[in-house]
């Protein structure tokens, strides 16, 4: 069983399409050669060497490369990141909940295209070249101070690109948001209740749950679950059931002939209208439009290609 890690990274080239899927954590994809299409939620974009996609925990995106796309990924833990997001800001904030707060207000765009260039972009090369070869090492204690830093040197350059809203809220209007004890360090409370409801909605994601459903099963109050949820995972859980049948649709859509209807039906939505909807708002493309890129892309590949890699 590979070690936990709150930080680690991984370069590989991509020939196939990907996804769209979803990480429980936050993601820094730096591009380092070739060009792609993505598909998230700023909608269908070209990155290239030089960009730089940023993806906050359970954000859907998906990629067609052209001819091929090489990367580095760091996949950062949303309580590492949080945790930075409170010193950073610590004379602003009461405590690591609020910290959590702030970040959601403040980076309200989950799905960000930064076009550092390719000049700035290669200054990251040997930090990153570095961070991969650390955490293919596999000894994060040992190494934490120096990832740390190499992902500080990173965050630095990159920091300035990240779209970030103007609306601020102030302490005191903070602490009666989240009413809780000045520079009180905790953990979300009862993560494993969400954790169980996440399982919950993966195990059957075509049933009409509702968040008295959820709430029955788990036995806390709707009002609860929302909170915790949302504190664990960083959207309520309709909208990360949102996520899971728009992730599923996705897949239909590529491997299967079945009608836009009939998929929808099969995913949980009734209506294909409003499962049109969801699943552009999240991809960034209709279903139809997604469908018909996924086939011209295989019309393009011999069956026989050796070059396709698989994704994890």
């Amino acid at each position: 069983m590979t070690p936990y890690a709150a930080l680690l990274a991984r370069t590989r080239t991509i020939h196939r399409p990907v996804g769209p899927v979803a990480y429980d954590c936050v993601k820094v994809i730096v591009v380092r050669d070739g060009s792609a299409i993505l598909f998230s939620e700023f909608g269908q974009q070209p990155v290239t060497i030089g960009d730089v996609i940023l993806l906050g925990a359970n954000t859907l995106c998906g990629s067609e490369p052209e001819g091929h796309v090489s990367v580095t990924t760091i996949y950062a833990d949303t309580d590492y990141v949080v945790d930075q997001v409170f010193w950073q800001y610590v004379g602003l904030l009461q405590d690591r909940l609020d910290a959590q707060g702030f970040a959601n207000t403040v980076y309200t765009e989950p799905a960000q295209i930064l076009r550092l260039g390719e000049d700035r972009a290669g200054m990251l090369m040997p930090w990153l070249d570095e961070l991969v070869a650390l955490s293919v090492d596999g000894r994060f204690v040992e190494n934490f101070y120096r990832m740390q830093a190499l992902w500080f040197s990173i965050a630095h350059v990159i920091a300035p690109f990240i779209k970030t809203s103007p609306i601020r809220t102030s302490p005191t209007q903070r602490a009666r948001a989240w009413p809780v004890s000045p520079r009180h360090r905790r953990f979300a409370p009862l993560r494993g209740e969400a954790r169980k409801v996440a399982e919950l909605l993966r195990a059957d994601l075509a049933r009409r749950w509702s968040m008295g459903d959820l709430a029955d099963e788990v036995h806390l109050s709707k009002s609860q679950v929302g909170r915790l949820f949302a504190e664990a995972y960083g959207k309520s859980p309709i909208a990360y059931l949102t996520m899971l049948r728009t992730e599923r649709m996705a897949g239909l859509l590529r491997t299967t002939d079945a009608s836009i209807a009939v998929i929808a039906r099969e995913v949980g939505w009734d209506a294909p209208d409003f499962a049109t909807r969801q699943f552009r708002r999240s991809v960034g493309v209709t279903p139809r439009r997604y469908r018909s890129l996924s086939r011209t892309h295989a019309s393009r590949e011999s069956p026989s290609d050796p070059h396709g890699l698989p994704h994890s």
